[in-house]
């Protein structure tokens, strides 16, 4: 999880840094006493193979395109999860729109901040979806399962104290077939220098999580 001092970590959500990053992925002669004999049957052979065992190319991905971010989340939940935001959101630029697409929403309404990106990323297939998934999980500590979540779901929450100044910020990761989704809700309260309770950051999360996930099966 971020571990920046809160200063820092303010300015850099205020200027988003561009994540980038990039995916992708004989025949036999017979003998010449039956020459028919011989190129009929590696035909019949090569017919059998090509039915029983189509090629990963012809195989259809569920999802073939990252869904637009910032119509993920609806008015009413970028409203009360970040009070005083600016519902549109702001899409960060990614070098493969169809691949990775991000957007945030983020505002100070009083003393209270609050912050809350949402990530798509489409991989070639469910397996490559899930060794990622996999590989992600690795690199964090604590938290658990959303059950019910895509195929497979993870959140977690952590508080960071810079200056005597909290940050709670929730992570969930979500995988559906062959995309994550990826959000990060956090608050802070810059009079009493508190962060908000871990439940109300988890919640947060996991109910955008939930409408981001259900925005990839919508009609493009």
């Amino acid at each position: 999880m971020r571990s920046f001092p809160l200063p820092i970590a303010l300015t850099a959500r205020l200027s988003p840094v561009v994540v980038l990053a990039a995916a992708g992925w004989a025949l036999s002669s017979g003998p010449l006493a039956a020459p028919q004999a011989a190129e009929s049957k590696p035909t019949e052979k090569t017919k059998t193979q090509s039915a029983s065992a189509p090629s990963e190319t012809q195989v259809a991905k569920t999802y073939a395109a990252a869904p637009a971010p910032c119509d993920s989340i609806a008015e009413k939940s970028v409203k009360s999860l970040v009070p005083g935001a600016k519902t549109a959101g702001k899409e960060i630029a990614s070098t493969d729109t169809k691949l990775r697409r991000t957007c945030s929403w983020n505002a100070l309404k009083g003393y209270e901040y609050r912050w809350l990106d949402v990530s798509y990323e489409v991989l070639e297939s469910d397996e490559a979806a899930e060794q990622s998934y996999q590989a992600r999980l690795e690199e964090k500590s604590g938290g658990g399962p959303v059950p019910g979540l895509g195929d497979a779901a993870y959140s977690v929450v952590n508080l960071t104290t810079e200056d005597k100044q909290q940050t709670r910020e929730g992570v969930v990761l979500a995988r559906a077939s062959n995309a994550l989704v990826i959000v990060t809700y956090n608050g802070s309260d810059f009079e009493s220098k508190k962060a908000p309770g871990t439940e109300e950051i988890n919640k947060g999360a996991i109910k955008a999580a939930k409408e981001a996930v259900a925005a990839l099966g919508r009609p493009r």
